[in-house]
């Protein structure tokens, strides 16, 4: 299993959210290119970056910043926050990003998320699905930044761009990004037993090398880490040996 270090930005700084509250941010560093630098010792091949600033915006307020850290570094990255047209997209492929990320605009705009899909090719897209568990135990789809609930499920989500070819979907359930809980073992593995051809990436909750070992366990691809690793409640130690490992 991958482990997928995070660095989210805001203001050019590294930053981490409490469940999507960007009230609630607690600043890391004001050199998020150092980060990435740290982050790539881990002996890890990917790197996941938010621009929470354009997630807010539209605009890619950060753009300076990663694409210095996506020229500098041997890593995939991939990017999301504010690409919400396929200019965006090409722009930061050209750039040396591997992946971008789309949210909201999966709900809002399917059409256009899926011919993104067909014309870039499913290795370059990721399709962000942030959730919250409904009544029955269901995962349904929230958007613009966890602040509108939708009446779409996850599944039916999945199914619908199954036949776009998705292939990278990355998965958030909102009550534990940042929180430090624990991610939900039980939806991971509901999704995979699903889409098992999904290169799924587990998000938020994370707190320590058992919840890896806990994820890999269930078969999940990659999982994605930044507050533990940047209270070194996960050390570089623990995720070398873990990558080594996998």
């Amino acid at each position: 299993m991958k482990v997928i270090p995070a660095v989210d930005l805001q203001g050019g700084k590294c930053v981490r959210l409490f469940k999507g509250d960007f009230a609630q941010a607690t600043e890391y560093s004001d050199d998020p290119a150092a980060v990435a630098r740290q982050f790539a010792e881990l002996q890890t091949t990917d790197l996941h970056i938010v621009d929470l600033d354009g997630a807010r915006s539209g605009t890619q307020e950060n753009h300076e910043i990663i694409t210095a850290i996506a020229t500098e570094s041997d890593m995939a990255i991939q990017v999301g926050g504010g690409i919400r047209d396929h200019g965006t997209i090409a722009k930061w492929l050209a750039a040396g990003v591997s992946r971008c990320v789309v949210g909201s605009l999966v709900v809002t705009e399917p059409d256009a998320v899926k011919s993104w899909l067909v014309r870039h090719g499913s290795e370059h897209i990721v399709l962000a699905l942030d959730v919250e568990i409904g009544d029955g135990g269901m995962p349904m789809i929230t958007t613009h930044g966890w602040t509108r609930p939708s009446s779409t499920s996850l599944f039916e989500c999945i199914a619908e761009f199954r036949g776009a070819g998705l292939r990278h979907v990355l998965c958030t359930d909102v009550s534990r990004d940042g929180a430090m809980t624990g991610p939900n073992l039980d939806l991971y593995s509901d999704i995979l037993r699903r889409f098992p051809e999904l290169k799924l990436q587990a998000s938020g909750g994370v707190r320590n090398l058992q919840d890896l070992q806990a994820l890999r366990d269930r078969g999940v691809p990659a999982a994605i880490t930044g507050r533990a690793l940047l209270d070194g409640k996960i050390t570089p130690d623990e995720v070398a040996s873990f990558q080594q490992n996998a």
